[in-house]
């Protein structure tokens, strides 16, 4: 059956005459119980597995492991089951039964636990873990209703907190509890009492606790300390949740850590865990050095539910925000725009009724930098580029429309080839520039400005062909516009015109200077074309018309990708407000609607 208390036939009813001093006249149930394995040990006591016979429940005996206990062993056994008795809490193991064997030595029957220790979930817990923090605020519940009834655990640890299968929780092992005030006669209980070391072992010592979570008063004289030495052991609690590991060192050397002046700041000691500003700041009060400046078990408790509720301690996160905001209106001064977005929305996420911060947020996201840092600059590039790729692919086909009118000139009739031939080689290779630009967009600076100047040259050719008056003005104006949808060429829409308009002057001007020969002239009033390429017939008509409706066609599509884009950009721009407005303050909507609908 594994270890017992006693065997069965030697269970007997222990009467005053016989029981030990200080020990209560209870009859010995243990005939009733079939005992288990041991499943922990402490200092001086053991905790075995039982099983009642007759109502068929699963209990924990806790006993003495000592074979001839002392008197004052056994009454301070029997006062921590008396102790623990008188907690009736739903997060404190309630007391069954007490009894004692026929060699004198005491038990008492609990409920059984099953489950594990915070100890062991803290072992690789993620940053925030929001059970253990519903944990915690349960059992300093607990603690406050122990206090309420004048009784300091005094070793309260990872390893006293049980968290059970189906939710439950529990503050274990009260042996070193002592009742407020109860100093009388305690100095000897206290001189028998252990010190426990992080790893559950026992030793004897003076002191009563465990090394990293008892107070700077407890180390000195356990037997006087009162509630707040409760606290700073939830408060080590506390710590070990939010950083991830323990605020003293394991061993005894938490001892010296303990005593000496520590920063007790779980945020400072691990800022990557970003832990909320409210539950740093409990954590620190927790573990004030003087037990007055510590709060009482109810305030700790109640902060990390408000928490857990959502309800955030406002004024100090008011206060971080406006310093969040000031540090980004710094950095908008100092044009460091990455930095002001992140101070900015850290200042509208701490206080998210913050008009100024909503404003400056709004700004930030709505209007470019002046001058983008490089990140977002290689974006601009990156997206340049494709506008450049998709154009330049259209283009390339277009120009070999032209080379597909040379047989409908043809058809018409054509007086010199030269100028025809000179006009398609010239489409042919702004067809070939084209193609090349769109391979490889991002190197193509210096090809782009020989695009450019292609395009004024066919201008001209065109003007030479059938007169600078019918047909080219218009083509010149398609041109143009196809030339000005390339990125490269924003901002720089008076160079292109100009460089258009030079393609169309410059032969009228040489043709009045005499150097080429006239393509027009004017009889009688009346302004005379004609052409030393084209015969003008009866079939140019056809010619000329096909050739319109290819030029509006083709500017008409022009200006439908560029107000198509345009409109595009700004439904995008108008959307990106609305979802922005939909997080901000209503004053700040109305600044947000502003920028987004402003020119």
């Amino acid at each position: 059956m594994g270890a017992t208390l006693v065997a069965p036939r030697q269970h007997r009813l222990i009467t005053a005459n016989t029981e030990p001093a200080g020990v209560p006249t209870v009859a010995n149930w243990l005939d009733d119980y079939a005992v288990g394995a041991v499943i922990g040990r402490g200092g001086m006591g053991e905790v075995v597995s039982a099983h009642h016979r007759l109502i068929g429940r699963d209990v924990a005996i806790k006993r003495l492991k000592a074979e001839d206990p002392t008197e004052e062993e056994i009454a301070r056994f029997m006062r921590e089951a008396r102790i623990q008795a008188r907690l009736d809490h739903p997060a404190i193991v309630p007391v069954h039964e007490v009894g004692h064997d026929e060699g004198g030595r005491p038990f008492f029957t609990m409920k059984r636990l099953t489950g594990i220790t915070l100890a062991e979930l803290l072992v690789g817990a993620p940053p925030l873990p929001h059970r253990l923090l519903r944990a915690f605020a349960e059992i300093s519940l607990a603690v406050d209703f122990a206090h309420s009834r004048g009784i300091i655990h005094r070793d309260l640890k990872p390893s006293n907190i049980m968290l059970g299968d189906f939710g439950e929780v529990y503050v274990i092992d009260w042996g070193l509890a002592r009742v407020a005030g109860d100093v009388t006669g305690e100095r000897g209980l206290d001189a028998l009492d252990t010190i426990d070391d992080l790893g559950g072992a026992t030793g004897e010592g003076a002191m009563l606790g465990t090394p990293g979570y008892m107070s700077p008063e407890q180390i000195h004289d356990a037997a006087t300390v009162d509630r707040p030495t409760d606290v700073y052991a939830l408060g080590a609690i506390l710590f070990e949740i939010l950083a991830g590991e323990p605020l003293h060192p394991r061993g005894m050397g938490a001892v010296a850590s303990t005593l000496n002046e520590l920063d007790v700041s779980p945020a400072r000691r691990r800022p990557d865990r970003n832990i909320p500003p409210e539950l740093d700041t409990l954590c620190v009060e927790a573990l004030a050095r003087k037990p007055a400046a510590r709060p009482t078990v109810r305030v700790v408790a109640e902060a990390v539910q408000r928490y857990l509720d959502g309800d955030r301690d406002v004024t100090r996160r008011r206060a971080m925000s406006a310093d969040q905001l000031a540090l980004a209106r710094l950095a908008v001064g100092e044009d460091r725009r990455a930095e002001a977005v992140r101070a900015a929305s850290r200042a509208l996420s701490l206080d998210p009724e913050s008009t100024g911060a909503a404003e400056l947020v709004t700004a930030l996201m709505l209007q470019p930098p002046r001058e983008p840092p490089p990140e977002l600059e290689a974006e601009y590039r990156a997206d340049d580029a494709g506008n450049t790729r998709r154009h330049a692919r259209v283009a390339g086909g277009a120009y070999f429309v032209l080379l597909a009118l040379i047989p409908v000139m043809a058809w018409s009739g054509i007086r010199s080839w030269g100028l025809i031939l000179a006009i398609g080689a010239n489409a042919i290779l702004l067809s070939a520039t084209a193609w090349a630009v769109a391979r490889r967009p991002e190197a193509a600076s210096l090809g782009m400005w020989g695009y450019a100047v292609g395009n004024a040259v066919l201008i001209g050719l065109t003007a030479r062909m059938c007169g600078p008056f019918i047909l080219v003005p218009a083509f010149a104006c398609m041109v143009t516009m196809s030339i000005l949808m390339y990125p490269m060429f924003i901002g720089r829409g008076w160079a292109m015109v100009g460089m258009m308009m030079t393609g169309w002057i410059v032969p009228i001007g040489l043709e009045l200077l005499g150097t080429l020969s006239s393509t027009w002239h004017v009889v009688d009033g009346v302004l005379v074309l004609s052409s030393h390429t084209l015969e003008f017939t009866a079939r140019t008509i056809p010619l000329i018309l096909i050739i319109s409706v290819m030029i509006m066609l083709v500017a008409g599509l022009l200006v439908g990708t560029l107000y198509e884009a345009q409109h595009q950009a700004q439904r995008q721009l108008l959307a990106q407000a609305w979802h922005l407005r939909q997080l901000l303050p209503s004053d700040a909507s109305d600044s947000a609607r502003f920028v987004a609908t402003r020119d």
